[in-house]
């Protein structure tokens, strides 16, 4: 019911820390380094993401450092020896990377970064090029939106048009994200939807539903 649902593109950084495929090992670690990122985008020609180098991929020179394997562990962990030995991005990066629309939902990136295991997401358009960054705490913005903002959104976009004949006895409070619907309502059937599509709007932590209907306490 929510018209318009938050975005990456409402969230995500626009300001994107990025290096070529030739970018030397050290010249990737000052530039996580200076920009305090964990994780830089690899990109080619117009901008297409091509790989991601992060800290995990770089960490791998040291914890192979001065380590000898066994070939059975050799080959186990080839990829990672592989890149321990590497001093370039195009050698060091991720490929193919996880990448996310930026029309995609916030549930959506959120679901990305869970299953991949990753903390921060290239967001590309349709042609490959980047167009920005979406990290965790780029998600977790839509929780910094003021408790007005959510209360008039959840009056017109739940209250008002699921109960249009009793919308004045309904009352929406909003205290620190938390959502408290009371009042009464003609339609008994229709408050727990109430509820969830009030849990659904972006940037509430929770819903308290005291509403009743009509004739009833």
């Amino acid at each position: 019911m929510t018209p318009h649902p938050f975005t990456v593109a409402d969230v995500m950084t626009t300001k994107v820390v990025a290096v070529r495929p030739g970018a030397e090992f050290k010249e990737i670690v000052a530039a996580m380094e200076r920009w305090k990122v964990t994780a830089v985008p690899v990109v080619e020609g117009e901008g297409r993401v091509v790989g991601v180098v992060s800290e995990a991929d770089l960490l791998l020179k040291e914890e192979f450092h001065d380590r000898r394997l066994g070939l059975v562990e050799q080959m186990r962990r080839l990829g990672a020896t592989a890149k321990a030995g590497s001093r370039r991005a195009e050698d060091l990066m991720t490929s193919p990377p996880v990448t996310v629309a930026p029309e995609a939902s916030l549930p959506q990136a959120a679901r990305l970064m869970a299953s991949h295991h990753v903390k921060r997401l290239p967001v590309v358009g349709t042609n490959g090029t980047i167009q920005g960054i979406v990290s965790r705490s780029d998600l977790l913005k839509v929780f910094l939106r003021p408790d007005e903002d959510l209360a008039t959104e959840v009056r017109s976009d739940v209250v008002e048009r699921l109960f249009p004949l009793s919308q004045r006895r309904v009352d929406v409070r909003v205290d620190a994200g938390v959502v408290t619907l009371s009042g009464q309502v003609r339609d008994s059937a229709l408050i727990p939807l109430a509820t969830r599509l009030a849990r659904a709007v972006e940037g509430v932590v929770d819903v308290r539903c005291e509403l009743t209907a009509q004739g009833r306490t």
